[in-house]
Formats: structure tokens, C-alpha cells, sequence
């Protein structure tokens, strides 16, 4: 079954490496806004951006967080996982920090941003999976997550089925 993934991502550092996984084309994902377009929605205030939001989620069946250095803790990644798991979406992480971005240079790796929730008396981060690809070489990491991208939705979205 061909599923629909939405990206959350922090823009400004990772929206280079972010493309690289979104051009993969195994999951099919929201559409990318232009910098423009984003600059008009962020105009509207957070209503507007949470609308955005609201409406780009709809009809995906996961939500897949590219995770670099800054991800964790930010407001807006913040509430698209938590959307993500109160609609009963899959939720799936991918560190993408040693992938290259525009300048061919690597991030550090952040923290795992699901250890900012609790579902019942555990950690979000012990039952949503982050996945750190075990290479440096940034065409490796590209590899990785593309063969093993799918399984990991089909495998976030039983998870997800299960709590």
C-alpha cells in the first residue's frame, strides 16, 4: 500500500537534507512550500501556521521527523508530533545530520525529540523509533534511508496501531 508521509523538519538548517529524503520518492509526502509562500503563512500569525499545518497532515498515515542538531524542542516540531499521535498517526524519526546540505557539510547530531513526551508513564522516545543510519559518508546515509525508509512507516504505523 503506497502511503502518504508528512515531513517535519527544522527549516532553516535542514530543509537542504530534508529534500534529499522527501526526493527519494518511496513515500509519497506533503508538498514542499516555497520560502516565499512560507513567509506568508508565518505573516498570518499562529493560527495561520497551525492551520498549515492541520491541512498538510490530513490524509497522511505517518509523520516522518528528519532529525538534525536543532530539531528537539521546537514549538512547531513540537506540535506536529503530538498532532501526529493524537490523530493515531504513525510517528518515526531519522537523524539526518550526516547527510550533506547545500555547502557539503555535516550537522552534529541533536537530541532525540521525542523524549520531550510521556505516553502513560513512559517516554514517547521508548516506543516512537529514531533511527540514526550507521554511516559518516553522506551518499551511505542517502543509501540507508532510502532502502529501509518504507519499512520504517509500515513499521511506525502498527506501533501506533498498538498504543
Amino acid at each position: 500500500m503506497a502511503r502518504k508521509a508528512f515531513y517535519s523538519f527544522h527549516y532553516i538548517p535542514d530543509n537542504w537534507r530534508a529534500a534529499k529524503v522527501r526526493n527519494m520518492g518511496v513515500i509519497e509526502g506533503n508538498t514542499p512550500i516555497s520560502d516565499n509562500d512560507w513567509e506568508q503563512v508565518k505573516k498570518g500569525g499562529n493560527a495561520a501556521i497551525q492551520n498549515w499545518i492541520n491541512g498538510q497532515m490530513r490524509g497522511k498515515s505517518c509523520t516522518i521527523v528528519l532529525i538534525g542538531s536543532a530539531t528537539a524542542g521546537r514549538k512547531w516540531i513540537k506540535y506536529e508530533i503530538e498532532k501526529s499521535w493524537n490523530d493515531q498517526k504513525g510517528v518515526v524519526g531519522i537523524y539526518i545530520h550526516n547527510l550533506l546540505d547545500r555547502h557539503n557539510r555535516r550537522a552534529t547530531k541533536g537530541r532525540n525529540p521525542f523524549s520531550d513526551f510521556s505516553i502513560g508513564s513512559s517516554s514517547m522516545s521508548s516506543v516512537v523509533k529514531a533511527y540514526d543510519p550507521p554511516y559518516q559518508l553522506s551518499s551511505n546515509v542517502y543509501s540507508y534511508i532510502n532502502e529501509n525508509l518504507e519499512s520504517w512507516v509500515e513499521e511506525a504505523i502498527k506501533i501506533r496501531q498498538g498504543n
